[in-house]
């Protein structure tokens, strides 16, 4: 049986204790929609984890990773498998363009463990997706050791 699950490759991009998080488009067809996740995308043919996340945080916000950034580890599920790489966020927020989503922000590990965060642009707030919650809440617990 081919395996149809997709290849994506996401990052988590921290600044000090904060984690850049996406707010998802509200648009019933994607996946978490109007929900907090992680910048990333699709992996296109042929290529590998590392570029896909370097090209998808470009296209996404503007934001060229650093060359310090690292392999976290890999979610699969019977959707997709997740390449999860983490890297500094070394610019300030207002140096990013949104070309992909509805607002990001900077989400402090009590957002991340409630499991929601107000976005101003929405105007409430929203919940995060539950598998980038459990994404960021094993990279929290492996950083504070």
């Amino acid at each position: 049986m081919i395996n149809q699950q997709v290849q994506v490759a996401i990052a988590i991009l921290y600044q000090k204790d904060k984690f850049l998080m996406q707010l998802r488009d509200n648009i019933p067809n994607i996946s978490y929609p109007g929900q907090w996740g992680l910048f990333g995308g699709h992996m296109e043919a042929g290529e590998t984890p590392d570029i896909a996340v370097k090209r998808e945080v470009l296209e996404e916000i503007g934001y060229s990773l650093p060359p310090t950034f690292a392999e976290f580890g890999c979610y699969p599920d019977e959707k997709a498998v997740r390449h999860v790489f983490y890297a500094p966020l070394e610019v300030e927020l207002d140096q990013l363009v949104l070309n992909e989503g509805w607002d990001m922000g900077l989400l402090t590990p009590e957002d991340i463990l409630q499991g929601s965060c107000y976005s101003a642009i929405a105007l409430e707030v929203r919940p995060i997706g539950i598998i980038p919650q459990r994404i960021m809440l094993d990279f929290i617990k492996m950083v504070n050791g």
